[in-house]
């Protein structure tokens, strides 16, 4: 007896491979436990931040309060204003006012989908990309992703619009209206950086189309040195798009603290918009979507501190270039293909299509059966997740402990030597 949103919310548990599996592996406690490569968290850095909430703030009488008897958001805003002044280097600085502090980045998606589209719009998206947008833009404000099939070089290059135009057209003929456009940046799953070049050429196209752009900076500072010399820097939306270029009330930013702070359990995030009445209807929903005053306290503690700031941020760069390292030295040496030139977020998009068993129904792909046959070897990766044109391909996050990932990786690769031997001995050629 529910509504029909809520039918169909409740399908949700039952699409199989919809929800990860959780990590239960611990070398010493549990050293048969699941690996799991499918949730993007970067593991080593978290016992820093851990170590700074207990050791360096202090709690007050705000801090168990609710926000609107204080100033603590003010205090916040201004605080990220100068952060991201500082990480995105926008064309000019970032007003406190244009900054809304939320309970993360997922809740900005579904406060932007509420806002800008009606129930059964579209947001256009090129893929692969972070498959949760679906449920982010989803769940609550009933809107789709439209997604402009690329190929994965084909994403980053300034031709990429002619696709986004195909998308468009044949959105409009299905009679589904575009409302924005969804960028990734660096982008998730393939770990690269936009250059500058398809960035302008993107904002022309939402400029032309008067399409809102959503740019999800939320790995901003999580780019590392991948030893490609060929690698693409990151640039921010933000230091290219002038008033010659797109009309600057068209132009949103997320960013948050799960990813560059190893903090997805403060749940808490920023949209950054110079659309005043867009900043005013997101308001009158936030109490939805509101952030703790305890994690408002944390969190403007670490910011203010940009010694501490900076110093985190370079060991997290550093961590993200080892283990990176790790994981495509482990897989050029197993055979195991991959796309290469990342240097940014915890992951690396991988080819196990050479490995993809047959279907075990015509209603199910093959991708959940190799991952179950993952699952059965102790290691997990997210199956039709990053919804790539061929399929076979996986988001492996690589920013583990080194052991927990050398292990991970370990399982992967046994298991693809052994179904490898056996489809030799299959064919007769073993």
């Amino acid at each position: 007896m529910l509504s029909s949103r809520g039918n169909n919310n409740a399908q949700l548990h039952k699409i199989p491979w919809r929800y990860a599996l959780p990590h239960t592996y611990d070398k010493e406690t549990n050293p048969l436990g699941m690996i799991s490569f499918g949730l993007a968290e970067h593991a080593p850095m978290r016992a820093e931040i851990a170590n700074y909430i207990n050791t360096k703030v202090k709690f007050n009488i705000a801090s168990v309060a609710y926000g609107s008897g204080n100033d603590a958001t003010a205090r916040l805003q201004t605080a990220v204003a100068a952060h991201l002044d500082d990480v995105l280097k926008p064309i000019a600085p970032i007003d406190p006012e244009d900054v809304i502090v939320t309970s993360g980045a997922t809740a900005i998606g579904s406060m932007l989908g509420f806002t800008l589209a009606e129930s059964g719009d579209g947001i256009l998206v090129s893929r692969p990309v972070y498959g949760r947008f679906e449920l982010d833009y989803g769940v609550e404000a009933g809107v789709q992703m439209v997604y402009a099939d690329t190929d994965t070089e084909e994403a980053f290059a300034p031709s990429v619009v002619e696709k986004y135009e195909i998308a468009l057209k044949d959105a409009q003929t299905r009679s589904v209206q575009i409302r924005a456009l969804l960028l990734v940046n660096p982008h998730n799953p393939v770990g690269r950086c936009y250059p500058k070049q398809t960035l302008t050429e993107i904002l022309k196209f939402c400029n032309k189309h008067q399409l809102h752009i959503i740019s999800d900076e939320i790995y901003a500072s999580s780019v590392f040195d991948s030893g490609d010399p060929a690698a693409i820097p990151f640039t921010s939306i933000l230091s290219l798009s002038s008033p010659e270029l797109i009309n600057p009330d068209l132009v949103h930013l997320l960013y948050g603290f799960s990813k560059d702070f190893a903090s997805g359990g403060l749940h808490i995030g920023f949209l950054i918009s110079q659309n005043k009445p867009l900043r005013q209807s997101c308001k009158a929903i936030l109490r939805l979507h509101n952030a703790s005053s305890a994690a408002i306290t944390i969190t403007t503690a670490i910011l203010e501190d940009r010694a501490f700031v900076h110093d985190f941020t370079a060991k997290s760069q550093q961590s993200l270039a080892s283990t990176y390292r790790t994981a495509t030295s482990t897989l050029d040496r197993e055979g195991i293909k991959y796309i290469k030139g990342g240097n940014a977020g915890f992951f690396i998009y991988i080819d196990l299509s050479p490995n993809l068993p047959p279907p075990e129904s015509p209603t199910s792909p093959s991708e959940f059966a190799l991952a179950q046959n993952l699952v059965n070897a102790g290691v997990f990766l997210h199956p039709c997740e990053e919804h790539g044109k061929k399929p076979g391909w996986f988001r492996l996050v690589f920013a583990h402990e080194e052991d927990v990932l050398r292990e991970g990786l370990r399982r992967l690769c046994v298991w693809v030597f052994e179904i490898e031997k056996d489809n030799v001995i299959e064919y007769g050629m073993w």
